[in-house]
């Protein structure tokens, strides 16, 4: 069960944990992780609702996969089947989290230097779009690269992205006129 190699590490804690479904886990806390070396790259995450995120070099998380499930969801719940609703819901909850940390994981390891936009989720959920937004998992992919870059000695960077594709990216102005902002090839072309 040692799947870890427990013995490499100098142990702080051990807490056992039930989840929802009635599973017991071990929760260990190790006093020193050994860090993983990060890569030379560099790369931009664009977080989104069609794609979880897409990075600048074409690599791209689907969240959407857990969509398979929906229609089992349904049954289970239409016949109140509130143990095979607990059970649908936790293998959602691990396939959305494994995806997110493949992906980081993978980010970590080639690249030096990750910028991701300033983005809260939370502009986001009163909309149309609020199932789409907690289905892509925007805190966590944040979270698991800032863990993850720190651990690994990478640069991890949240930028805003307001007015970024407004600008245009050789002169870096930005000109208002009375219909709005410039086209796309109005602003390439400065």
């Amino acid at each position: 069960w040692d799947s870890y190699n427990l013995a490499l590490y100098n142990i702080n804690t051990c807490e056992l944990v039930q989840d929802s479904r009635g599973n017991w886990y071990a929760c260990i806390t190790v006093k020193e992780y050994p860090k993983i070396a990060c890569g030379s790259g560099k790369v931009g995450i664009d977080l989104g609702c069609k794609d979880a995120a897409v990075s600048s070099d074409g690599d791209k998380l689907q969240t959407k996969t857990t969509h398979q499930y929906a229609e089992k969801l349904a049954i289970a719940q239409r016949a109140n089947n509130k143990k095979r609703v607990k059970a649908i819901h936790a293998k959602i909850k691990n396939t959305r989290q494994d995806l997110i940390h493949k992906f980081t994981s993978k980010l970590v390891k080639s690249n030096n230097l990750i910028v991701v936009g300033k983005i809260k989720s939370k502009s986001f959920t009163s909309s149309k779009l609020a199932k789409s937004v907690y289905d892509a998992g925007w805190f966590e992919i944040k979270r698991q690269l800032d863990y993850k870059c720190a651990n690994a000695g990478c640069h991890y960077i949240e930028v805003n992205e307001a007015y970024t594709t407004q600008t245009c990216s050789c002169c870096g102005s930005r000109q208002d006129s009375p219909k709005g902002r410039e086209g796309l090839g109005v602003r390439g072309a400065t």
